[in-house]
């Protein structure tokens, strides 16, 4: 869940010809050996175990490349940036650094690759991974890991302050939370992410819920919309009110987790791909008391995160693309991608969340609000732009601002200003 910027502001300076598409003429170096680059997760060791299967389907060798976040981004600083051709599939982070991949040409337009392929269908692919590793209108990814904000809670406390059912809304959310801390002082009602920048990922559902987003319709700043507005001063107030005594404004995934699992706090919004942390007896106190249900609904409804964690793309390089091609549409086929499902790591594919075997390995509850996630689910999780990491640091001032009781409104104007200056910026 380390969502670092992995690559440094030097790649935005490559210049470009356009985006490459994959075949005709590209693959003149064509190679029966497919160099693909993973980093390690346990998509990339389901999928090794796997690979004797593609190599038998169409007689190709699959050589691969399997580095740690630090490693992978180092390999893809100095092989993307120089134009090399030694790597033909690609694994990437689409929110951190797609939009810089694509916008210098490391990544390859897949386009006719994804309309030809029937069988395979693009179609059964969730509309907010498939936003997220598209550029400019063009699919430049195939998204493989997905993640969407759920919210966790306790039964026990739940069933200890009088309570039916997890809430539904915000204000059943805001409610629910004031009353467990006001009979429990020793427990939070709310606990969440709280640094600047690693609290935006987490605080976009709330924005998306409000009804806000980090730009509007033009691509102008709007994280001082009076949506964005209410989405801060709710945020913070939350965890201000109803949140730990003495809380941190420096906590990240696991600083929050580590207080709801020693069962100090009552609820908890994060990132389902973390469920495990709570619900593990070795790493929680309160495994057998923790439920799932969806995101609750704002004044827009229920619209938290749907986003593709990771994605799989072709070097614009590469001169294999046809067969790096043939490896993406068998790792991110209907088969593969139930397979990886049933061993935990949630996919992209509507149907695969359809198929009762595919949600067989999650907690009924779970396997419940990721379908809800699914249906009106953003793309995004932070601002869709190259520098993400200095862009997460400008929007996530005010959550800080609102937790320690200054003047949100306030604190989202100055962060608006800043935010379109950097557009600006950007932009040029």
């Amino acid at each position: 869940m380390r969502r670092r910027s992995i690559l440094g502001t030097s790649l935005a300076m490559v210049a470009a010809m356009g985006l490459t598409a994959c075949g005709g003429g590209g693959d003149s170096g064509a190679s029966k050996t497919v160099r693909i680059t993973l980093t390690n997760h346990v998509w990339t060791d389901n999928i090794k175990k796997a690979l004797p299967e593609f190599e038998k389907q169409t007689g190709l060798k699959a050589e691969i490349t399997q580095l740690g976040e630090d490693q992978l981004s180092d390999q893809y600083n100095v092989k993307l940036n120089a134009g090399s051709s030694d790597i033909d599939v690609m694994m990437y982070r689409p929110l951190q650094e797609g939009r810089l991949f694509a916008k210098n040409k490391y990544l390859a337009d897949l386009s006719e690759q994804v309309k030809a392929s029937k069988d395979w269908d693009f179609g059964d692919f969730q509309a907010g991974p498939v936003e997220a590793t598209t550029y400019e209108g063009k699919p430049v990814g195939v998204p493989i890991i997905t993640e969407q904000e759920v919210l966790y809670y306790r039964k026990d406390l739940l069933d200890k302050a009088g309570l039916s059912a997890p809430p539904k809304t915000l204000d059943e959310l805001k409610a629910a939370a004031a009353k467990i801390k006001a009979a429990e002082p020793d427990v939070a009602g709310f606990v969440a992410r709280t640094g600047k920048s690693a609290a935006v990922t987490q605080f976009s559902s709330f924005l998306y819920s409000f009804g806000g987003d980090f730009v509007d319709g033009s691509g102008k700043a709007a994280v001082n919309s009076a949506a964005a507005k209410q989405a801060y001063a709710y945020y913070g107030g939350l965890i201000k009110d109803s949140g730990p005594a003495n809380v941190s404004t420096d906590m990240s995934w696991s600083e929050a987790m580590a207080i709801f699992t020693q069962g100090k706090a009552a609820f908890y919004t994060e990132a389902n791909s973390l469920y495990k942390n709570a619900t593990d007896p070795a790493k929680s106190k309160v495994a057998d008391q923790v439920g799932f249900a969806p995101f609750p609904a704002g004044p827009s409804g229920s619209k938290p995160y749907n986003i593709p964690a990771w994605a799989l793309g072709i070097n614009a390089n590469s001169e294999n693309t046809a067969n790096a091609w043939k490896f993406i549409e068998w790792a991110t086929g209907k088969a593969q991608t139930l397979a990886q499902q049933k061993s935990g790591v949630p996919g992209a594919r509507t149907s695969v969340w359809a198929n009762p075997e595919g949600t067989s390995t999650f907690p009924k509850d779970m396997a419940e609000a990721i379908a809800a996630s699914t249906k009106d689910g953003v793309g995004h999780d932070r601002p869709q732009v190259v520098k993400v990491a200095e862009s997460r640091e400008i929007v996530g001032q005010p959550i800080v601002d609102a937790i320690t009781g200054k003047d949100a409104a306030a604190a989202a104007d100055t962060a608006n200003a800043a935010f379109q200056k950097f557009l600006d910026d950007e932009a040029k």
